[in-house]
C-alpha cells in the first residue's frame, strides 16, 4: 500500500520545512523519528486447527498535541516503514486541523480476504491484546484504515474492554453506531475534500457549475468526494477506477456510474448521465488519458505517486487536490509548480476523517451523541479556517500550499514541545 518511495519523499519534504522554520537540532531529531515503534507476532489458530503468525505494527510518532491517533490498515504489503511514514502524516494531519490528537499509525501484514470470518476476528481481537498496554482513550486512539471496518472495530473495543474490565468505547474509533459510533464519519473524508473545494472555488470567484473535475479512484473517500461534489453543481467530466476510466462531456452521475460498474464487474461503458447510463453518452478512455484531461480540477482519490516526473509535463488540470496520501512525487511537484499548476495538499484535503474521528472521540468519552449534521457542520467549520490559513500564508510568503501547510503544522508542534519541554 505505500511504497518506499513515499516513505523517503516525506522524510525529505520534513527535512525541507524543518530548515525553512530554522528548528533546534533537538527538535528536528525527535520530530523526525517516531516516539515508539512496535513490533509483534499474532499467534492465531486458523479454522483447520493449525497455528499461524501474523506480523503486526504500531508507530507512535509524536503527542505533543494530544494522543496518539491513526488507523490500522489489513494488507499484504504492510511494512514498518510505510506505518512510521503515515504516522508521521497523522501528526501533521491532526496539527494542521488543530485538534487535540498526535500522530499513529498500525497495520498487520496479511491478506483479509484468504481468512474465514472467524479467523478475522482473532486475528483482530490478537493485534489488540498485543497493543494493549500502549492503547487507550487517554494514550493511542485507533480507527479503520484500508481493509478494516467498523466490525473489526467493534470486536477491538470488545477485546479492549474485556482486558481493562469495563466498556470504554472511547478506545476506538471507526465504530459502529450502536457502541458510539458517528452518524456522518464513514462519509466524512470524501465530504471534508468538497468542503475545502469549496473554499478553492470561492478564492477564485466562481461558482461550482462553472468547474470542471476529474476524480481518481472511486473507494470510499472518492465516492463520497463525488457524491457530494454531484449534489452542488459541480460538473464531473470523469471518474476513474483501476481497470479503466469512463468521461461524459454533460457531466456524469457519480452514483449511477457506481451502480452500473457494480452491475458490469467493470467501468467500461459506465457513461452515465442523470438517471441514465449507456456507452453513447460519453467514452471510455485509458488511465493514462484520464491524467491528461483538460479539466479545472484533477481530483486525486487512488494512491501514491500516480504523477510522477514522467507524466507531470503533460497535466493540463489547473489545479489539484490530493484525497490519497503523496499522490505527487516531489520531483513532479516541481515541474508541475513551474508550470503554475497548484496543488492542494493531503494533509490540508483529507483531513475530514481524522476530524470526525475526534467528534466520536469526544462522543465517546462523554456519553453524549452528536448528531450528523453537527458533525459534518463542526468538520465543515475546522476545515474551512485551516483553508484560509494556508491559503493566506501562501499567499502572503509567495509559497506553495503544501509548504504553507506544513510551516503551520509543524510550528504548532515545536510550539506544544517548548511549552512541555520535551526534546527541546
Amino acid at each position: 500500500m505505500v511504497k518506499q518511495n513515499l516513505f523517503s519523499h516525506t522524510k525529505e519534504q520534513f527535512k525541507e520545512f524543518a530548515e525553512i522554520l530554522k528548528l533546534k537540532q533537538s527538535v528536528y531529531n525527535k520530530l523526525s523519528k517516531p516516539d515508539r515503534i512496535i513490533k509483534f507476532k499474532i499467534p492465531i489458530k486458523m479454522d483447520n486447527g493449525t497455528i499461524k503468525e501474523f506480523d503486526g505494527y504500531r508507530c507512535q510518532h509524536n503527542n505533543a498535541l494530544g494522543p496518539y491517533k491513526g488507523g490500522i490498515r489489513f494488507s499484504p504489503s504492510v511494512s514498518m516503514k510505510g506505518i512510521e511514514v503515515l504516522a508521521m502524516l497523522m501528526t501533521w494531519k491532526c496539527s494542521l486541523a488543530n485538534i487535540h490528537f498526535g500522530g499513529a499509525k498500525g497495520g498487520i501484514k496479511v491478506n483479509p480476504n484468504k481468512l474465514s470470518q472467524k479467523e478475522l476476528e482473532r486475528l483482530s481481537r490478537g493485534y489488540v491484546k498485543k497493543v494493549f498496554s500502549y492503547i487507550g482513550p487517554d494514550k493511542d486512539i485507533p480507527a479503520p484504515d484500508v481493509n478494516t471496518n467498523p466490525e473489526i472495530m467493534a470486536w477491538m473495543v470488545d477485546e479492549y474492554s474485556n482486558l481493562i474490565g469495563k466498556f470504554t468505547p472511547a478506545s476506538f474509533t471507526g465504530k459502529p453506531y450502536d457502541i458510539w459510533g458517528l452518524r456522518g464519519r464513514i462519509e466524512a473524508t470524501g465530504y471534508g475534500g468538497v468542503i475545502i473545494l469549496g473554499e478553492l472555488v470561492k478564492k477564485l470567484k466562481l461558482k461550482p457549475k462553472e468547474i470542471t473535475l476529474a476524480i481518481q479512484g472511486l473507494g470510499n473517500v472518492g465516492y463520497y468526494f463525488a457524491k457530494s461534489a454531484y449534489k452542488k453543481s459541480y460538473k464531473i467530466l470523469a471518474v476513474s477506477e483501476i481497470e479503466g476510466s469512463v468521461c461524459v462531456k454533460q457531466g456524469l452521475n457519480p452514483e449511477k456510474t457506481i451502480e452500473c460498474r457494480k452491475k458490469k464487474k467493470c467501468i467500461d461503458g459506465c457513461c452515465c448521465l442523470n438517471q441514465v447510463c449507456d456507452s453513447n453518452l460519453g467514452k471510455s478512455i485509458t488511465n493514462k488519458k484520464f491524467l491528461e484531461l483538460n479539466v479545472d480540477i484533477l481530483v486525486l482519490a487512488a494512491m501514491e505517486g500516480v504523477i510522477t516526473e514522467k507524466n507531470a509535463s503533460k497535466i493540463k488540470a489547473k489545479y489539484i487536490i490530493e484525497m490519497a496520501n503523496g499522490p505527487i512525487t516531489p520531483k513532479a511537484e516541481k515541474i508541475l509548480e513551474k508550470r503554475g499548476i497548484k496543488i492542494i495538499p493531503d494533509i490540508l484535503v483529507n483531513a475530514g476523517g481524522v476530524i470526525a474521528s475526534y467528534f466520536e472521540w469526544l462522543q465517546s468519552k462523554n456519553k453524549k451523541r452528536w448528531g450528523k449534521e453537527r458533525a459534518l457542520r463542526g468538520l465543515s467549520k475546522i476545515l474551512k479556517k485551516s483553508f484560509n490559513e494556508v491559503w493566506n500564508l501562501a499567499e502572503k510568503r509567495e509559497i506553495s500550499y503544501r509548504k504553507a501547510a506544513y510551516i503551520i503544522a509543524v510550528k504548532r508542534i515545536v510550539e506544544a514541545i517548548k511549552i512541555l519541554k520535551v526534546g527541546y
